[in-house]
């Protein structure tokens, strides 16, 4: 299976929970042969799930406060409150959350962005992909791609809630590119 994964010109990951996938293949045999295959020139795709793992920064789905938990989202935007954990690493400039307009996930990227503000976070929504090829991304796909960078002023109030200045955002369709 090895051979078989470092020798790939293709590797797929699918969804599911992208914590629970790198606790199986982080610091293995599998997490090399990934990384080998893509340094070899593979592509690494991956829906939903398999979309956060590529970041080295994975937001998990998971978050630290649960009386910040409405309906699914995150219903305020406080410090230290979004689970991040290593990914495969594949994207050390961004972080990646999926099902992002369709899960109304705004909130929590806004999070991650004045958690990590040197890093381009991309909100990518159901039906729709990026490609990346060295360090820009091209949108593929029915729906939309939000892409957050370059805040300034990061900061938080007294009561941790976030605050943050000039931050930029795009919203992206089928065609348009960006630069990571």
């Amino acid at each position: 299976m090895l051979d078989s994964l470092r020798s790939a010109k293709l590797i797929f990951i699918t969804g599911g929970v992208q914590s629970r996938f790198m606790d199986v293949v982080l610091n293995t045999p599998i997490y090399t042969a990934i990384h080998e295959a893509y340094d070899r020139g593979a592509m690494i795709a991956g829906t939903s799930a398999g979309a956060a793992v590529m970041s080295r920064e994975m937001i998990t789905g998971e978050q630290w406060r649960a009386d910040t938990l409405y309906s699914g989202a995150v219903d305020r935007m406080v410090r230290d409150n979004i689970q991040i954990a290593q990914g495969l690493g594949l994207l050390t400039s961004a972080i990646i959350d999926q099902h992002f307009v369709k899960r109304s996930r705004y909130n929590r990227l806004l999070t991650v962005l004045n958690q990590y503000p040197g890093k381009t976070c991309i909100g990518i929504d159901e039906e729709t992909a990026i490609l990346v090829k060295g360090h820009t991304a091209r949108v593929y796909g029915e729906s939309q791609v939000i892409v957050m960078k370059n805040p300034r002023g990061t900061t938080y109030s007294k009561d941790k809630k976030l605050r943050m200045e000039k931050a930029t955002l795009s919203i992206l369709t089928e065609g348009d590119r960006f630069k990571l």
